[in-house]
């Protein structure tokens, strides 16, 4: 039977500013773990921890830019655009531009904080 997401949970995100997670699928808001579904909201000069994830993660931006940091390199991906990260791949999102970016992320398994595995924690 179909099941009617009404709202978003917000989860507390890392970095060094506020972002908005609203998250329409996934652990928290669905108790959903096999995807996870979120808008991400984050402001101009929003960097966070480098990652090494156990989950594909599939980005479209929306509305400004998103830069995404690898050890190969960076690709900053513009509204109308998107990236896939695979799991197991160092990964580093920002958001350096003034305007910030507004971004939907797909999480295959769902995104917890025990498999994002963050530099230093």
């Amino acid at each position: 039977m179909p099941r009617l997401i009404e709202s978003p949970s917000v989860i507390a995100a890392a970095g060094n500013k506020p972002k908005k997670i609203e998250e329409f699928i996934g652990r928290v808001n669905s108790e959903t773990a096999e995807v996870s579904i979120a808008r991400m909201t984050s402001p101009g000069g929003w960097v966070e921890p480098g990652q090494t994830p156990e989950f594909d993660e599939y980005t479209f931006v929306l509305a400004g830019e998103l830069q995404v940091e690898t050890k190969e390199g960076v690709i900053t991906v513009r509204s109308g655009q998107a990236v896939i990260v695979s799991a197991g791949e160092w990964v580093r999102y920002s958001t350096p531009s003034p305007e910030g970016a507004q971004y939907v992320a797909v999480c295959l398994p769902a995104f917890s904080p025990d498999n994002v595995h963050r530099d230093g924690v």
